[in-house]
């Protein structure tokens, strides 16, 4: 099953996050599918960037966004 989730890059203590669709079994670094978004909590504001078509594309065809990733989708008002 694939699933769109964070995979954290960046300095120590200072992360930021890409989100990536990727294989269910693969580890949090693992080699992923694509990269669908970039997030980084420490900016103010919070700097959100996805590409929503992909997000939509990887979401119709049966990947499961995990629960942050969902609510960060919900955020930028890809998910209703």
């Amino acid at each position: 099953m694939v699933k769109i989730r964070l995979t954290r890059v960046g300095a120590k203590n200072k992360p930021a996050y890409r989100i990536i669709a990727i294989d269910s079994k693969k580890p949090r670094d693992g080699k992923h599918l694509e990269i669908l978004g970039f997030y980084d909590p420490k900016t103010q504001p919070e700097t959100i960037k996805v590409k929503e078509e992909r997000i939509k594309y990887w979401l119709s065809v049966g990947a499961q966004p995990s629960e942050s990733v969902e609510k960060i989708l919900r955020k930028v008002g890809v998910l209703n």
